[in-house]
């Protein structure tokens, strides 16, 4: 019995630390803006490279809470490290964020964003990773060059 209730804590410890980990390394809006910058020159210099690399999940483009994402201005999900069947969806204009009051068209917004400004930031409610709780999620967009792509990385409040 006490080695059953030792294998018990041991195998919560394993599956809290990360999560606790996760908690405590928030990325930063520098630190967004710099890995999508940093995206955007890959894909610029070798774009197959870049779509390979955003949607490795264990990729440099994958850190702390967040990751980088790529679509094209069709509103088409080209890559994406976390949930990659969102590649396989199709335009997802048609997907609005969580906001029960006021849903946002939030992959209209993004294509908007980088078409006519070149990058901005977005506010908007998703569902936090692993949960269904609703929160705050605050996502950086940015233009690749003169391209009909954008990436974008975001950070939950």
């Amino acid at each position: 019995m006490r080695k059953l209730i030792f294998v018990m804590i041991v195998l919560q410890a394993c599956l809290l630390l990360p999560v606790m980990a996760m908690a405590e390394e928030s990325a930063t809006r520098a630190e967004i803006i710099e890995m999508c910058k940093k995206a955007e020159l890959l894909l610029l210099t070798n774009k197959e490279a870049g779509i390979a690399e955003i949607a490795n999940p264990n990729g440099q483009f994958v850190w702390k809470n967040t990751y980088v994402f790529l679509m094209d201005f069709d509103g088409n999900m080209l890559s994406h490290p976390m949930v990659p069947q969102l590649t396989e969806k199709g335009p997802l204009f048609h997907v609005s964020d969580k906001n029960k009051d006021k849903p946002k068209m939030i992959f209209v917004d993004f294509v908007n964003i980088a078409r006519d400004n070149g990058e901005g930031w977005i506010w908007y409610k998703w569902t936090l990773p692993n949960s269904r709780e609703v929160s705050d999620k605050f996502t950086y967009i940015r233009r690749v060059g003169f391209t009909n792509l954008l990436v974008g990385a975001g950070i939950y409040k």
